[in-house]
């Protein structure tokens, strides 16, 4: 490392110029990358793209990218509106590309649906919505809605990009600039958003690549953007606090840069590694857009990482000294935030007294937040979740009083009877007709569409299309239910004859399978996850009890966040600042939560413990190190979490209750992390452990390749103050 900085120091103006070629090439780059991201939602090897797969090749249309027009009149009027909704919807589809009218029919005595489908993904077929909605025009005497997914996600745009800004402008980056004023007291703040002014466009620039070759998600540059953010907040203010530190120790710039990167750029490697094994767990989840994910997630540490090796040394080198001579704050109050015996040394000093109180106070509070997660229900999110008075929105909620809330993702049930022409087969006629009976009586079916409107048969007379729709929507539990009984009874009940092949896909059956992959690979994901940061954090502490307790602790605090999602949403403590009570929790998010958490939280505990660790190779006492390294990193660490906690309630303050979810569950395990667990039961418990905090064995310590730490025993001289 001290070679590597000098090196970096003595070329500063190549590595300035490299980075500023790394930008203009990324800036070229990230001006297509939108073009390239997609909002496909596939689950290969299931039943649902089975189905999907059949009804774009033989039938020339997608579920997802069809539209509803809901026209509702006076009752007893559906059937004279028929012939005006049937033009009104012609004059639509004249608008979408690849498009047709499937059928028009009365759903109530005046409601009558007409259905256009296309062959076009949502992300494509939304954009089409407003010059459709133009051509449908008005109906006398009746209200007319355009809605279908597509037609939903169009009108969802302005409310993702409002919320976006409200949360971003208004909240996350007031927060971050007060915090990071008020932690670096001066111009030196502006660092971090160099930094990240660097590493962002440079990941995104990666990213383009990768998204020429793979399917990557739109929402891919929104993770970037946050958590390359958070990173840069977090490795700039480890290193340009540890740099201050060194210049007051005394020595030139360079060799305060070099003791520097000796001791908080090891820890910086050590943390993007961690932040990279939580964040990649994503890439090998079994669903395309969670992969994506991970790619970004495995990429933003390492360009981070690299960044802050090469780059901010430079800044360091060049700007910290002009920037630091503009206070921001007095330097009163700076001294006292500064001082060797500051409020963390007196929390610490605390703590050494009464670890046992604290430990289990802190222990009994986590198992008490995490309880609540036995009553955790995941769903596949659903319509319920969103704006109630968008156009799309209301027009599924007219069907649904008029039909079944399932109208807008019905279940599509493909028939392959294994030969062109096989649907004329009796076999296949009486099959169609039990399972269409055993369908009907189904408590949770309201309609059974067989050519109704919709193409039944396929041009080859092969494939069979039938549509199902529910009474409940998609995401809803009666809605799942049904997918077990029409897969496990009422299609094995029809008796197709052998060589016929049935697949369910479509709304529910698609939520099923989202469920099963995401869930049948997660738990082994996690295990290997939990296994690789193990030994990384082996070889960065040089200690075999530290990486375990920082794992359980990590998992405990992570229970306790599932926990609150149950309580704020599911129970309804929520509703005291306004957020809506949910029987489910979106399922992608336990996925996600973990995954981010779980690096961000290492990243936290590499900081702290790294700093103990110094103190105790450098022969201090156990209690001194652990006391004087939660001193002189716990401000960091806190104000790092307090920023990102600042940055996922800015989801919350939306109005997407799934987005809601997902950033109430960030914040609030950053937020336990940063407080009680690093803060209390991290020191607590490492003055419980003693010196068996450091022990090592020779034989583990050879197979990791770092030297052994013997259990020795040290004096223990009175706690005091770090460097006194």
């Amino acid at each position: 490392m001290e070679r590597w900085t000098r090196q970096i120091i003595r070329l500063r103006w190549i590595v300035l110029a490299v980075w500023l070629a790394i930008f203009a090439a990324s800036a070229v780059a990230m001006s297509g990358l939108s073009d390239l991201l997609t909002n496909r939602f596939t689950l290969p090897g299931t039943d649902t793209a089975r189905a999907e797969k059949l009804l774009e090749e033989h039938f020339g249309q997608t579920s997802t990218g069809s539209f509803s027009l809901v026209v509702r009149g006076r009752a007893g009027s559906a059937e004279t509106l028929v012939p005006e909704v049937r033009e009104a919807a012609a004059r639509a589809a004249s608008r979408l590309p690849t498009s047709r009218v499937a059928g028009v029919q009365p759903v109530s005595d005046a409601v009558v649906t007409a259905t256009i489908v296309s062959n076009l993904e949502p992300a494509d077929a939304k954009l089409h919505t407003d010059d459709m909605r133009e051509a449908v025009g008005a109906i006398a005497g009746a209200e007319v809605f355009l809605s279908g997914q597509a037609a939903i996600e169009h009108d969802l745009d302005p409310v993702f990009a409002r919320d976006l800004k409200v949360g971003e402008l208004y909240i996350a980056i007031p927060i971050a600039l007060v915090i990071l004023m008020f932690v670096f007291g001066s111009l030196a703040f502006l660092v971090p958003f160099l930094f990240a002014a660097a590493a962002i466009p440079a990941t995104l620039g990666i990213i383009w690549i990768f998204a020429n070759f793979m399917e990557l998600t739109t929402y891919l540059q929104n993770l970037v953007m946050l958590i390359g953010f958070g990173i840069a907040v977090d490795y700039s203010l480890l290193v340009v606090y540890r740099y201050r530190e060194e210049l007051r120790a005394g020595g030139s710039k360079t060799d305060a840069l070099v003791r520097t990167m000796q001791t908080a750029g090891r820890a910086v490697v050590f943390s993007g590694t961690a932040v990279a094994i939580g964040l990649a767990l994503m890439l090998f989840m079994p669903l395309p857009f969670m992969r994506g994910f991970g790619l970004g997630g495995l990429i933003i540490p390492a360009v981070s990482v690299v960044c802050a090796l090469t780059l901010l040394p430079v800044l360091l080198y060049l700007l910290a000294g002009p920037l630091d001579r503009v206070r921001l704050i007095p330097r009163s109050l700076a001294a006292r935030r500064d001082a060797e015996d500051n409020a963390w040394w007196r929390l610490a000093h605390a703590i050494m007294r009464r670890p046992a109180l604290f430990a289990a106070a802190t222990i009994t509070l986590l198992l008490a937040l995490a309880v609540p997660v036995f009553a955790l229900e995941v769903g596949p999110g659903s319509n319920r979740g969103i704006p109630q008075d968008l156009e799309g929105v209301r027009g599924l909620n007219v069907i649904a009083e008029a039909v079944g809330e399932g109208a807008l993702a019905p279940t599509a049930i493909l028939v392959d009877t294994g030969r062109a022409g096989g649907a004329r087969d009796p076999r296949i006629r009486d099959a169609v007709g039990r399972l269409s009976r055993n369908l009907r009586a189904d408590r949770e079916v309201a309609a059974v569409r067989f050519g109704q409107g919709r193409q039944f048969v396929d041009p080859t007379g092969r494939y069979l299309n039938i549509e199902v729709i529910g009474r409940s929507e998609y995401g809803q539990r009666p809605a799942l239910d049904f997918v077990g009984r029409l897969r496990g009874d009422i299609v094995p009940g029809a008796d197709f004859p052998h060589g016929a092949e049935v697949y369910a896909g479509g709304g529910p059956p698609s939520g099923v399978d989202f469920l099963a992959l995401t869930y049948g690979a997660f738990p082994w994901l996690v295990l290997a996850v939990l296994v690789l940061t193990y030994v990384l954090l082996l070889r960065a502490f040089r200690s075999v009890i530290l990486p375990l307790k920082a794992i359980l602790l990590n998992l405990l605090s992570i229970g306790a966040a599932y926990g609150l999602l149950v309580i704020v949403f599911k129970l309804g403590a929520g509703q005291v600042v306004g957020l809506e009570t949910f029987d489910q929790i979106e399922g992608w998010i336990p996925v996600f939560v973990f995954a981010m958490v779980f690096g961000l939280s290492m990243d936290y505990e590499v900081f702290l413990v790294s700093r103990m660790r110094e103190e105790w190779d450098a022969g201090r006492p156990n209690e001194d190190a652990v006391a004087d390294g939660l001193a002189k990193t716990g401000r960091i660490v806190t104000a790092a979490g307090l920023i990102m906690f600042a940055a996922f309630m800015g989801f919350v303050a939306g109005s997407i209750i799934g987005l809601q979810q997902f950033g109430f569950g960030l914040a609030a395990a950053i937020l336990i992390d940063v407080t009680i667990v690093r803060a209390l039961l991290v020191p607590s418990a490492m003055k419980l452990f003693g010196r068996w905090n450091w022990w090592l064995p020779a034989p583990v310590a050879r197979l990791v390749r770092v030297r052994p730490s013997p259990l020795l025993e040290r004096s223990r001289p009175a706690l005091r103050p770090a460097g006194k």
